[in-house]
Parts: C-alpha cells; structure tokens; sequence
C-alpha cells in the first residue's frame, strides 16, 4: 500500500491529522527533498488546501510530525529485526546495525529531517515517544548480551551510543556516494557487522 493510499484510508477513517503526515512524507520520498508547500500535501491527501491549517500550525509544524513519522518507520524495523534474533546474542545487535544503515541510507531526502533542526523540536516535545526511535531497543539488546556474557560491570547506555555513532558514520558515508571511489568493492553491511563484533569481542577480552 502507498502512503498515498495509506492517506486516502485515514482521512476516510476521520483521521485527516495523519493522512497529512503521510502525505507530506509521501512527497518527500517523490521529490527527494522538503520544498513542498501545505497546499501540496493538501492535494496528495485529496482535500481542501486550507484543510492542513485546521491540524498544523504551518509547514514547519507539519514537518515536525513527518520526522516522528520516520523515527516510528525505524523503529517498527528495529523491533522486527529484533522478532528475528535470539535475546543475548551478538546477532541481534549486527541486525539492529544493518536495519538502520539500510533504512537510513533508503531514505535519503529523511536525513536532515531526521538529525537536523526539525527534529530537534519534535524531540523537545512532551509528547514525542522516544521510545519510538530504536534506540532503547539497541540499548535493551545490548544489556541483554552483556547480561548473557557476564559483563554486568559494563556501561550498557555508553556501548549502544558507541555502536550507534559506528552506524551513524556508516550511513553517512554510504549516502555520500564518494565511498565507490576509495573502495569501490566495499560491502558496508559485512563492514559494519564486522567493526561492531570486533568492538564487542574487545570489551570481552578485557575480562580474559
């Protein structure tokens, strides 16, 4: 299903609040970037074009709600990745890795949406669902390898946001495009698979 249609679907279920969000994210993924106006995402959801101003203060405010919309697609993924994984195992780490650098990477026009100042409002919300962004979930099956490995002593929140900054590089890189002129064989999933067991069988070591 499109997010056209997905829009289409919650504005006849009364829901025009979210079928304008996916409208807008809809035509963020169309053009590859935001310079899209009210009116626009108006007429991708099929209604009035003063119809967004009676849910969305502006476009900015919009906007705000399309980057909670993208940390909630990476989210979903994370939890699936994790359904696929056993609890404990370094498996269910590099599968967080891999989801995120691939997601990321996939929606490129969401980056600055993601990471810029736009989310940084949604962020400050009260209402904004941290949970919602992955990242516990990286942090409960980092603790939870840690637990199954013994290494209780270790900082669990400081080793997510390490294999979080590890991935975040990555992404950034692949999405550059320059990355084919250094190392035009590179594979970035078996890259990033590989840096994050080897930073995990570090910490291990020092308790050899």
């Amino acid at each position: 299903m499109t997010a056209a249609t997905q829009a289409q679907r919650a504005y006849h279920h009364g829901d025009l609040h979210s079928a304008l969000i996916v409208a807008a994210a809809e035509l963020i993924e169309e053009s590859g970037s935001m310079n899209f106006s009210m009116a626009d995402a108006a007429r991708k959801a099929g209604v009035s074009t003063a119809a967004p101003y009676r849910h969305f203060r502006d476009k900015e405010d919009l906007l705000d709600w399309v980057s909670r919309l993208a940390f909630y697609g990476l989210g979903e993924g994370a939890r699936q990745a994790v359904a696929r994984t056993p609890d404990g195992s370094i498996e269910r780490i590099t599968a967080l890795g891999n989801h995120y650098l691939n997601y990321v990477s996939s929606k490129p026009a969401f980056y600055d949406l993601m990471w810029g100042d736009i989310a940084i409002r949604a962020f400050n919300q009260d209402d904004f669902d941290r949970n919602a962004s992955g990242f516990y979930i990286l942090l409960d099956a980092v603790q939870s390898y840690l637990d199954s490995e013994g290494l209780t002593s270790e900082p669990a929140l400081d080793i997510a946001v390490q294999l979080w900054s590890s991935v975040h590089g990555m992404s950034a890189i692949r999405m550059s495009g320059k990355l084919p002129h250094f190392h035009p064989q590179a594979d970035t999933e078996k890259m990033l698979e590989r840096a994050t067991r080897t930073f995990m069988a570090g910490i291990k070591a020092k308790y050899a």
